[in-house]
């Protein structure tokens, strides 16, 4: 009899213990299984979230790929009838000139802003970050305040000094002031991050008898990769997608860029207007600005990130 008692108070603090783990484990699937409810619900509204940002894009894509009389037809978004149509008609519209011209002009222009961007932002940026002057600091707040002049302030005696010295028409108002340093973020930005870097590497190089050109060409220039990586993607973006200053500098259509040309789809007086080559030139001219951007996007990354770092 006292044997089968020890038995039950010995067994009975090993079934309570034994409770207590199932228990337990019951918790923790309850709390994972809730955990990853909350979790898969989180990802259905993101879904919702980018069909619903995306969605112009898919019908855009979409309306490229039927007829010209059943984009605007109540037909759904699937087309019934798929077609390139609209591609050959987009490319081929202007005639004897292909859309191609305008992708060959707005590359030039962005190849010669973003070589100006680099120069001249980086050497007024060295200036600011490593050299003395007189003065430094109120010329370093009036470039930044010129971030806060509107654009629309600037435009028209822009124009008319352009017009005066004949350079209406040209690539010249879209490419000149680039070598000027124009664009204070760019300098602002590279100030930042030339800012960052050790002085030590210049006062060795100035021990050895660098003077200040060698030691910005040779020491903070291939320091501040990332940066320049920076300003060339976002130039590239800014002047490729650029509408407002094209339309304004330039007239003649041999000399438009892709976004002036897109206009050219539309009629604005109400006559024919090509949509369906209008959304498949738009869809080809989205591809150089992914790519840019895709090919530099650790670049770009980390020039943004190393910028802020101090």
């Amino acid at each position: 009899m006292a044997t089968s008692k020890t038995t039950d108070a010995v067994a009975a603090p090993v079934f309570e213990r034994s409770y207590d783990t199932e228990a337990l484990a019951a918790n923790r699937r309850r709390r994972r299984n809730k955990a990853r409810a909350k979790k898969l619900g989180l990802h259905l509204i993101l879904l919702g979230l980018l069909f619903v940002m995306l969605y112009p894009v898919i019908w855009m894509v979409f309306s490229s790929l039927r007829p010209e009389n059943e984009i605007f037809a109540d037909l759904g978004l699937i087309p019934d009838t798929w077609t390139l149509q609209n591609y050959i008609t987009g490319w081929n519209l202007f005639g004897d000139k292909t859309f191609g011209v305008f992708f060959v002009n707005s590359f030039i222009i962005c190849a010669l802003a973003i070589i100006g961007n680099l120069v001249a932002c980086s050497m007024a940026a060295y200036a600011f970050a490593r050299l003395n002057f007189r003065f430094k600091w109120f010329w370093f707040a009036l470039m930044l305040g010129t971030i806060m002049l509107p654009i629309h302030a600037q435009l028209i005696p822009q124009y008319v000094f352009f017009l005066k010295i004949g350079w209406v028409n040209t690539i010249l108002p879209l490419v000149v002031p680039k070598f000027l340093a124009t664009d204070a973020f760019f300098i602002f930005l590279m100030v930042q991050f030339m800012r960052s870097l050790p002085r030590e590497l210049e006062e060795a190089a100035t021990i050895d008898g660098a003077t200040y050109w060698q030691r910005y060409w040779r020491i903070i220039l291939p320091l501040t990769m990332p940066a320049l990586a920076t300003t060339a993607v976002f130039t590239f973006i800014n002047t490729y997608n650029d509408f407002f200053g094209q339309l304004i500098y330039l007239t003649e259509i041999d000399k438009m860029t892709v976004p002036v040309a897109l206009r050219l789809f539309l009629d604005p007086s109400g006559g024919t207007s090509s949509y369906g080559g209008m959304f498949a030139m738009v869809l080809v001219s989205i591809g150089p600005v992914l790519g840019f951007f895709l090919a530099s996007q650790r670049l770009l990354v980390r020039g943004i990130a190393t910028t802020g770092f101090k």
